[in-house]
């Protein structure tokens, strides 16, 4: 039954990609390169003069435009962040990809994506993640956002010797994450922030491998039972027993857990680390993943959001 599931679910996206369109959008032209954010690279606090985090942590960004053959013509842009030197091959086989919403953007909900690439490739030793902050060529259409998310991870595999990935959805981001991730077994873990219920089946091929859902119970785009709906629909595709799924809810926060940006942050790098098997009981690598970095008051997060195109359309932080 499950099997016949992934297929369904493949034979669905490919008809679909086929046809080039989605039932419910028009045809529009794809984001140009030039189109995507380029002014937000580093978390605000990781090269302040005088800080020890400018000694402790250091990794180098490379701005990605990837091609993507799925019929119509584009490239999508995306954030690459790597250990600084960077030495091709010399660091983790399992990389973290980060998606965003509705809107697009390379920032995550509360600007917490860059803090947490730049942890991730900072990390010591053969043990840091390349971390990619990926946008999409056609925002909010999944039938376009899943090829985006399969080049990246593609690209990782061919030119930066990648052999699995996590990956981190953010709203609207959950629905190609769960569906390339319900397809393709080189996911390894995914991980949602106010996650949505739609186009997200592929939840249901997931298990064994580990999800976590982050959702606020104050989110007025997308009701936190939202998460524990998607929490039932894992555990209804397990037949292994060894389901690892977690649903972790912050009292009163909104769509983009601006109240508890930090500590959702340090749970989801946690959780990619755990998933690539970084040595969590290093000192160093506690003490990296500790690291205040993010921009302080909640009025600083959302304007690095809108920095980095994460509120384009209708993505709200409410």
């Amino acid at each position: 039954m499950l099997r016949q599931l992934a297929l369904n679910l493949r034979r669905n996206w490919d008809n679909m990609a086929t046809q080039g369109l989605r039932p419910d959008t028009a045809m529009k032209q794809p984001l140009k390169p030039e189109s995507f954010p380029a002014s937000v690279e580093h978390a605000p606090r990781l090269f302040q003069s005088g800080e020890t985090t400018e000694k402790k942590l250091n990794c180098d960004v490379e701005r990605l435009h990837i091609k993507v053959n799925d019929g119509p013509d584009g490239k999508v842009t995306g954030f690459l962040h790597v250990p600084s030197p960077y030495r091709s091959g010399e660091h983790n086989k399992t990389a973290a990809i980060l998606v965003s919403g509705a809107g697009g953007g390379v920032v995550g909900p509360s600007s917490m994506y860059l803090s947490m690439a730049d942890k991730l490739a900072s990390l010591p030793s053969q043990q840091a993640l390349l971390a990619l902050r990926l946008d999409y060529r056609y925002p909010a259409r999944n039938n376009y956002c899943v090829p985006d998310v399969r080049a990246a991870v593609d690209y990782l595999q061919r030119e930066r010797q990648i052999d699995n990935v996590v990956l981190v959805g953010w709203s609207f981001g959950s629905a190609p994450v769960l569906t390339f991730a319900g397809m393709d077994d080189r996911c390894i873990g995914a991980a949602m922030v106010a996650p949505q219920t739609a186009d997200t089946e592929g939840i249901r091929m997931m298990a064994p491998r580990p999800v976590l859902l982050c959702h606020g119970t104050g989110d007025r785009t997308l009701s936190h039972t939202c998460s524990k709906r998607l929490k039932e629909m894992y555990k209804s595709g397990d037949r292994s027993g060894r389901a690892e799924v977690k649903v972790k809810l912050f009292n009163g926060d909104d769509h983009a857990l601006t109240r508890h940006a930090q500590e959702a942050e340090t749970l989801i790098t946690q959780f990619i680390m755990r998933c690539a098997g970084v040595d969590m009981d290093s000192g160093l690598v506690s003490k990296t993943v500790h690291t205040p970095l993010m921009a302080g008051s909640r009025e600083e997060k959302i304007e690095l959001m809108k920095k980095g195109g994460d509120l384009k359309g209708n993505e709200s932080v409410d």
